[in-house]
């Protein structure tokens, strides 16, 4: 592929999936480590982490959007990475709850200033539109790859080893991605089209409310976050104490719904070609709502079955690839090209805000009151935004912002020709 012949391109794209990998494979652990310090509440521990993951994605993202072209960014990625191999490493010395909040609250504040400086820094260095677009799609799939591989390595691991081990791959592939990044020649930032900080960082999220598709999106974003959270917080206490798995029957049950997201992905772009984004998205929430339903169904009649289980989660894993993968493409057709990373960085830190919502409801109201309310209240926000995401995204809500560009670009030119055939 062209693409990869792109030197910088090709490190720093092996920096991200290193770095997803390990941010995986951290992710099962810290599930793992939350029940060995807190047993039935693991629940609370883990939802309570994510929580504070998320507040540092809401804050903290936008802020790093806004500044990303004042700073050496090579530098700060490299910088970032070295921090959270640190703060991982750390993680299985831990021995007290308030210790983990600590740590990845640390953790995924250098993790939401990586993420849009890393997006910011790709159109620099890939300037061809169409790969560029390429490069958008090869995020996308480094993103459902992982989702898919690093609860199956884990699993896979947890054969042979103790959680805690997953920590230090983590550590040790985080410092891998730092040299990745250091290696990279990467170009000075470009002008954003705003000159104020607080204008960048809010530029973003205004193009989100004023744009139909785009508010749509946001609705969907809920719709995705009410049904991972299912996965992501629960599935920890439901195989361990509901089916009376084991640490490797966690990672294996996170890899179903990783499938599912696999599965999708590699049929999805030929579907794009044919079907409009809005109807898939607005399917893939459809999906969603089911999968939410068929977990509460499947606890409220004591239905707990590995099978069950296992379809449910693939389910979902499905109906979050029909929305995420189809996002990068509609904000790349929603904003100029100078104003991508402020879009990119806008989601990212909406996207999370949803996840702010829901994660409390799936570790917290689950803990306390059962898994059967929590998922019964996380399926009516699903559907909620399912609903709104229909009403805010018109049928019809007129061209993109590239198709316009292309159309004025042409119609000048028709114009110039037009005038030079009269002088003529």
């Amino acid at each position: 592929m062209r693409l990869f012949a792109i030197r910088d391109y090709r490190h720093l794209f092996g920096a991200q999936v290193i770095a997803l990998f390990g941010t995986g494979l951290t992710t099962v652990a810290l599930g793992l480590l939350a029940y060995d310090l807190a047993g039935p509440r693991a629940g609370v521990v883990l939802g309570t982490a994510l929580t504070i993951k998320m507040v540092m994605y809401v804050v903290i993202a936008p802020l790093a959007a806004a500044y990303v072209d004042r700073l050496p960014r090579r530098t700060l990625l490299f910088l970032l990475d070295v921090v959270r191999g640190a703060v991982v490493l750390a993680l299985p010395l831990i021995t007290e709850v308030w210790h983990v909040y600590v740590l990845i609250g640390l953790l995924q504040a250098a993790s939401a200033a990586f993420t849009p400086t890393f997006q910011a820094v790709i159109p620099d260095i890939v300037t061809d539109e169409a790969d560029y677009t390429r490069a958008l799609s090869a995020s996308q799939v480094a993103y459902t790859m992982e989702s898919l591989l690093s609860p199956v390595l884990a699993a896979v691991a947890l054969t042979f080893m103790s959680f805690n081990w997953l920590f230090l791959g983590t550590s040790a592939g985080f410092l891998v991605s730092a040299l990745l990044v250091l290696s990279t020649r990467i170009p000075e930032a470009r002008p954003s089209a705003h000159t104020k900080a607080w204008d960048k960082a809010a530029a973003g999220i205004r193009t989100f409310f004023r744009t139909p598709r785009l508010r749509g999106i946001m609705a969907l974003n809920l719709v995705v976050a009410a049904a991972g959270s299912i996965v992501v917080v629960n599935t920890v206490n439901y195989v361990r104490d509901e089916l009376g798995g084991s640490q490797s029957h966690v990672a294996w049950m996170l890899a179903a719904s990783g499938t599912g997201t696999l599965l999708a992905a590699l049929a999805l772009p030929r579907v794009l070609d044919r079907i409009a984004a809005r109807t898939v998205m607005t399917t893939g929430a459809g999906v969603l709502v089911g999968g939410t339903v068929a977990a509460v169904t499947l606890v409220a009649a004591g239905l707990t079955t590995w099978i069950g289980t296992a379809v449910i989660w693939t389910v979902i894993g499905v109906g979050m690839a029909l929305i995420v993968t189809p996002t990068g493409k509609v904000l790349r057709a929603s904003v100029e090209r100078n104003a991508i990373p402020e879009a990119f960085a806008a989601q990212f830190s909406l996207s999370h805000l949803a996840w702010l919502i829901t994660y409390p409801v799936a570790g917290w109201l689950g803990t306390s009151a059962g898994f059967a309310l929590a998922w019964s209240v996380l399926a009516v926000l699903a559907a909620a935004g399912a609903v709104g995401a229909l009403l805010l995204w018109p049928r019809h809500d007129g061209p993109s912002v590239v198709t316009s560009a292309v159309t004025a670009a042409r119609q000048v030119a028709g114009e110039d020709r037009s005038t030079l055939s009269k002088a003529a």
